[in-house]
């Protein structure tokens, strides 16, 4: 992770039984990655270990919509879907023990979800 990225790995939708139209949208979250010490030792490996990871979390129900490795304070930025907060922080947490990234992670709105926020302000 972020955890393994191959952005055509990563596209892979997971088939759903929804009917059309009824399905829930997942949330989103924004990780801020950097490299630990064992990370950057591995930077070549970087691609290879996303889409590895990539396809372990899919069974979870998370997708690495995105994933950009950037200049500057942070390494990467990773973009992804889970169903839930605990299972994004598990696999966060899972990631991170790995010891190759440390992550700051942000709860990422849509304007629809944004709305809905704003319509429950007293």
């Amino acid at each position: 992770m972020c955890f393994a990225d191959d952005p055509q790995a990563s596209t892979a939708e997971s088939k759903s039984m929804v009917t059309p139209g009824t399905e829930k949208a997942k949330p989103t979250y924004i990780s801020l990655v950097k490299f630990t010490d064992k990370g950057i030792q591995n930077a070549k490996q970087t691609t290879q270990r996303l889409s590895a990871w990539a396809a372990k979390v899919q069974s979870m129900g998370v997708t690495i919509k995105q994933m950009y490795w950037t200049l500057g304070e942070y390494d990467q930025v990773c973009i992804f879907e889970a169903p839930d907060d605990e299972t994004a922080a598990s696999v966060l947490l899972a990631a991170d023990m790995l010891g190759n990234i440390r992550t700051q992670t942000m709860r990422a709105f849509t304007a629809a979800e944004m709305d809905k926020i704003l319509a429950k302000i007293p």
